[in-house]
């Protein structure tokens, strides 16, 4: 079975590509029945109010959350009070295209591994 997919559209912020977030929610919604996926507007939000789903996803094994920064996503689930566990992995729609984040994906879904990109892909300076 594959793992739960958390995808965060940025309502707020708007810090996100609007091509890369419904390039993303397409692809995620087209294969559903490949990759049972959850959307939310905006994780920002989620974690300012204190959620208690953030903790019911932080649960659940080998989640990928498609989202921002890795460190941001991290910080705002510590912050709701949910600990991710260390099997999850963070797609990060700022640095990614959307075909790169449903092959990365698709990779962790045939192969049964999961990553943080963080590792993979340098951030920007500044950020």
């Amino acid at each position: 079975m594959s793992s739960k997919i958390l995808y965060c559209h940025c309502t707020y912020a708007k810090i996100v590509a609007e091509d890369v977030k419904t390039g993303v929610l397409k692809q995620l919604s087209e294969q559903s029945c490949d990759h049972p996926f959850d959307a939310v507007a905006d994780l920002c939000e989620l974690s300012a109010k204190g959620d208690s789903s953030l903790q019911d996803y932080a649960a659940q094994p080998g989640l990928k959350i498609v989202a921002c920064y890795p460190r941001a996503v991290k910080w705002l689930f510590s912050a709701a009070g949910a600990k991710l566990g260390e099997d999850i992995s963070i797609l990060n729609m700022r640095t990614q295209t959307s075909d790169e984040i449903v092959a990365q994906i698709r990779k962790e879904s045939t192969s049964g591994t999961t990553q943080d990109v963080a590792t993979e892909m340098k951030e920007p300076e500044g950020t």
